[in-house]
């Protein structure tokens, strides 16, 4: 919808500029079937506005020459419908054209160049042409720094562009000083705490994330759950993806402590938004439950994969494959916690679902298969997991030789006490 709005403003900033060249003769033909245009376009008949736009664009060249400022404009409105429809390949020599008969026509100065210089640099960048791309998002920045200066508020977008064209080229250190000068600008316009900020931010922390820089990114995480809480509120669904950003980093430096307030504080938004059973707050709970487990907190785990699969068992078919995962996840932390006569029904469970959807030969079967056998051995029920060890062994020798063999033969032996 923020695009629809702005291409519908941007035709009728156009549509009132040709008032200005009616008067050089384009005529009210042309008018109004600009004003068709837009009218389409407004109606979501874009097959039709481009008929129309062509229409528009022979008129004005019949009518004021090949080489017109009317021409470049109608040449841009074309290119534009063409763009919003994704065909970048059709509005590239419309937008060249445009540009070549501006800067003629107008000089390398003006606003209508600047528009154009920016509309073929999204239309390079939309189709990979980062090569040639960049140096007009180059000479746009110098432009406007030349004109306005390095910290002026209007250089902000020359800046923003420029940047996200070397992030999507992973030229991340020139995108990161570009960003930086970015924020600069902005909190000093702004103040360190304006709302407005969050986009700098982000740009800043995913710069440093996608590198794996993650001490540097977590303060501009943390500012922006900040903003944001004082925007929505602490409570407010929208506060997931801030929370689960900041989370990410703090587990990927071994931050439990932060982690777990964060985690915790995402499942009680979920709940108070959707309930305490529905079945979007799976991902929330097994989240939790992983990150206890990978702590070895088996207690604190155990009863989040249990509502996982409580709700999973109200909402899917109890042969369905995708049970597999919360009864497995289930029965690893009572198998952790010793609890065999618990974890013995679940992965048994699991191992018939995987059995009746996948065939019960095959190497993927291996792990589910040991995992039976070792609870079985818990138990000192030898019988019951000899032939499941016999089955991984049958399926590793398949895929293994030599050593390889002789190594599983002896971690069967090992494993496995043969009764009577």
């Amino acid at each position: 919808m923020k695009y629809l709005r702005s291409i519908i403003m941007t035709f009728s900033i156009w549509f009132l500029a040709t008032l200005s060249v009616l008067a050089q003769g384009a005529g009210d033909e042309w008018k109004a079937l600009n004003q068709k245009i837009l009218e389409l376009y407004q109606a979501g008949d874009y097959e039709q506005a481009v008929v129309i736009a062509k229409k528009a664009l022979e008129v004005v060249e019949q009518s004021v020459g090949l080489d017109h400022p009317g021409v470049a404009l109608s040449l841009n409105t074309l290119a534009l419908l063409y763009q919003n429809q994704g065909e970048y390949a059709q509005a590239e020599p419309l937008y060249q054209r445009a540009l070549t008969i501006r800067e003629k026509a107008l000089g390398s100065e003006h606003a209508h160049v600047k528009q154009s210089l920016n509309d073929l640099a999204a239309v390079y960048a939309k189709q990979g042409k980062y090569s040639q791309a960049a140096p007009l998002y180059q000479r746009l920045l110098t432009t406007a720094e030349n004109a306005l200066g390095p910290d002026h508020p209007d250089v902000v977008e020359d800046l923003n562009n420029l940047a996200g064209l070397y992030y999507i080229q992973s030229k991340y250190l020139e995108a990161e000083l570009l960003y930086k000068r970015v924020l600069f600008i902005r909190e000093k316009v702004l103040g360190p705490d304006d709302f407005l900020l969050v986009d700098s931010l982000e740009n800043l922390a995913a710069v440093y994330k996608v590198q794996g820089k993650y001490m540097e990114a977590e303060p501009f995480y943390r500012r922006i759950l900040v903003l944001k809480e004082k925007a929505w509120g602490r409570d407010d669904p929208n506060m997931l993806t801030p929370l689960e950003d900041l989370a990410f980093v703090y587990r990927i430096q071994n931050k439990y402590a932060e982690v777990e307030p964060l985690y915790i504080r995402m499942l009680a938004i979920e709940e108070r938004a959707l309930g305490k059973d529905d079945f979007l707050l799976v991902e929330a709970l097994n989240n939790l439950a992983a990150f206890y487990r990978e702590q070895s907190k088996y207690a604190e785990a155990e009863p989040l994969f249990q509502r996982v699969l409580v709700i999973k068992e109200r909402a899917i078919s109890e042969n369905d494959l995708t049970m597999v995962e919360p009864l497995e996840n289930l029965a690893g932390i009572y198998k952790a916690q010793s609890k065999y006569t618990e974890a013995e029904p679940l992965y048994e469970r699991a191992l018939a679902i995987r059995e009746k959807a996948q065939g019960q030969d095959g190497f993927a079967m291996v792990e589910p298969l040991e995992n039976l056998a070792a609870v079985y051995m818990g138990q000192e029920k030898y019988a019951e997991a000899e032939p499941l060890y016999q089955r991984t062994l049958a399926f590793s020798e398949k895929l293994l030789s030599g050593s390889s063999k002789d190594f599983m033969h002896e971690k069967l032996s090992r494993s496995v006490r043969i009764d009577g």
